[in-house]
């Protein structure tokens, strides 16, 4: 099983020391500001290569609600996973809880349809780069829409392209009180996992049932990454426990010694 972080390039090296074995940028880190060759070289330099990347969708760029600009969403969305495809990404998470909650009083049919086609449309987009994109569901203080590993399996499957699948997060999955075998009964939609501990803290710091949760991962043959997304309190300190907290617990479930 590979680990990785969700962190920028500038932590790749603190990272690769830790065990890490990949890390996981922002989508936004690609829109810096600077020339994109000056970014691309940077990520080039980087110790750890840099698989898939998060914060799809910035906040300002809505995909629900009555503000929509489908050709501005378009542009945005082929520039940045060319950006990512030229940069080793091979998938983009959405989670993207600013662009994509429903406005207060908007109709939720007419904004579950606005996702649908918004990620019709990124399907479109993805299938030119190969990659594939992840809906993230987020817990209710994040998003008001996607909230459950089932919601974001419902939508995919409503947009019914290869390209759009779904990660489960044990972070929201404990915020939302969702039971963990919703990964087994889900299975076949899971294309990546994020996970915290207690506090959304550093793996292993805190009571979050990674046992069982890898357990259910585990019995279903799931064989995509897992990346660490969570607060550090000191990463440098942290990061090396946190892999082998991971990596021990991982194997252990696989030995059955759990």
């Amino acid at each position: 099983m590979q680990f990785g972080v969700c962190t920028g390039i500038e932590n790749a090296e603190t990272a690769r020391t830790a065990g890490f074995a990949f890390i996981e940028p922002t989508v936004r880190s690609l829109h810096s500001g600077k020339d994109f060759t000056v970014i691309q070289a940077a990520y080039a330099a980087a110790g750890l290569p840099t698989p898939t990347f998060n914060v799809f969708v910035p906040g300002e760029l809505k995909i629900t609600g009555p503000a929509v600009d489908m050709a501005k969403l378009q542009a945005y969305v082929a520039e940045s996973l060319g950006r990512v495809k030229s940069v080793g990404g091979e998938l983009v998470v959405f989670g993207s809880g600013g662009a994509r909650n429903i406005p207060d009083g908007f109709d939720r049919d007419t904004a579950w349809q606005q996702l649908i086609d918004f990620l019709q449309m990124v399907a479109v987009e993805a299938d030119k780069t190969g990659i594939s994109i992840t809906i993230e569901p987020l817990n209710r203080k994040e998003s008001n829409v996607i909230n459950s590993v089932a919601e974001g399996v419902a939508l995919a499957q409503a947009v019914a392209r290869p390209s759009i699948r779904v990660l489960a997060d044990l972070y929201h999955m404990q915020e939302e009180n969702e039971a963990l075998a919703t990964v087994v009964e889900n299975a076949p939609w899971l294309a990546h996992v994020h996970v915290a501990d207690s506090g959304r803290l550093a793996p292993g710091t805190g009571s979050y049932p990674y046992p069982e949760f890898f357990g259910h991962l585990k019995s279903t043959g799931y064989a995509g990454r897992i990346a660490v997304e969570c607060k550090w309190q000191d990463f440098e300190e942290e990061a090396g426990a946190a892999v082998a907290f991971l990596r021990k617990t991982w194997d252990n479930v696989e030995n059955g010694e759990l």
